[in-house]
């Protein structure tokens, strides 16, 4: 018995690290160019309305998921132009974007399909793939992601341009690096990823779109990108953090001991615990982490 509740534990860890890993990775580009993003949950909102619509449209998952990512590399285009172009404070408008995510869903699918906020359900054969009884193929490409993003921006020169970027744009440019293209680039590659974990969310994890599904996963996913101080796999590790303790909240809600003086814990009490354990990992670790020094930091080219 004990056996089966550990099993059962791994994979649904797994399972609930997934959206976060994918949106981690794509905040880990965009704030190593030194461009915060703050919006991650609303890209995530974008690529699971937009890979929910699509798949029911094209009875496709796999076309619905490439949707959900052509989504969110055009909303973080626009998050780039706003803070790269106008320079705007970052903070300002990654807040806009989570808030228009919030709301832009809701309006378009009372005009698709006359609901306050979600989708039809997708049917199972359209769904995202299963590899196991228990691993989506969404989970497989986050896990094989973790080791190609650290290549990628350890061992190419396109990472030694983004870490640079983000430590000092002046010098990388002395070095003709063209900072502002760069960020851009890295901006848009955080919109794909992030647009991806909410993809997974709505095709893979759940089967349909529901108003503000992501459940602050995107500010969890930032949270777990500064505990891991910018790294690869730190984020894969903080990430399997917060997949577990979200895990264990379902383990907990359905447990006969989960009781205070012979009644059941509230509900609310044990939700709040994967946001608490949030709050007290960033107060306790924010200060340990050094984030890149041109974090958030416009760059004006010298003429």
């Amino acid at each position: 018995m004990e056996a089966a509740i550990i099993f059962s534990l791994f994979f649904a860890t797994l399972r609930s690290a997934t959206p976060l890993i994918f949106a981690a990775l794509g905040g880990l580009f965009s704030e190593r160019s030194g461009v915060i993003n703050i919006a991650l949950e609303g890209l995530m909102l974008c690529g699971a309305f937009t890979a929910a619509v699509f798949t029911l449209q094209t009875e496709s998952p796999y076309l619905g998921f490439l949707a959900g990512l052509v989504a969110g590399a055009i909303l973080a285009a626009i998050y780039a132009v706003a803070c790269i172009k106008f320079e705007a404070d970052q903070v300002v408008v990654g807040m806009a974007i989570n808030f228009l995510m919030i709301g832009l869903p809701a309006l378009i699918s009372g005009v698709i399909y006359d609901s306050t906020g979600s989708t039809p359900q997708i049917p199972i054969e359209q769904k995202m793939p299963m590899l196991t009884n228990n691993l989506s193929s969404g989970t497989i490409l986050a896990l094989v992601l973790v080791p190609v993003v650290w290549y990628v921006v350890y061992k190419t020169p396109f990472g030694l341009r983004l870490r640079s970027v983000g430590e000092n744009p002046a010098a990388a440019d002395a070095a003709g690096v063209n900072v502002i293209r760069l960020r851009y680039v890295a901006v848009i590659i955080s919109g794909i990823l992030a647009a991806a974990g909410g993809a997974y969310l709505s095709t893979g994890q759940s089967s349909l779109f529901t108003k503000q599904m992501t459940a602050g996963r995107g500010f969890i996913a930032l949270a777990a990108l500064i505990l891991a101080k910018w790294k690869p796999v730190p984020v894969l590790l903080a990430c399997l953090f917060f997949g577990f303790t979200e895990a264990a909240v379902v383990q907990i809600q359905g447990a006969s001991w989960a009781k205070i003086n012979g009644e059941d814990i509230p509900v609310q009490f044990i939700e709040m615990i994967p946001y608490l354990l949030t709050i007290i990992v960033l107060a306790g670790f924010i200060g340990l982490s050094r984030a890149p020094k041109a974090l958030g930091i416009p760059y004006r080219k010298e003429n």
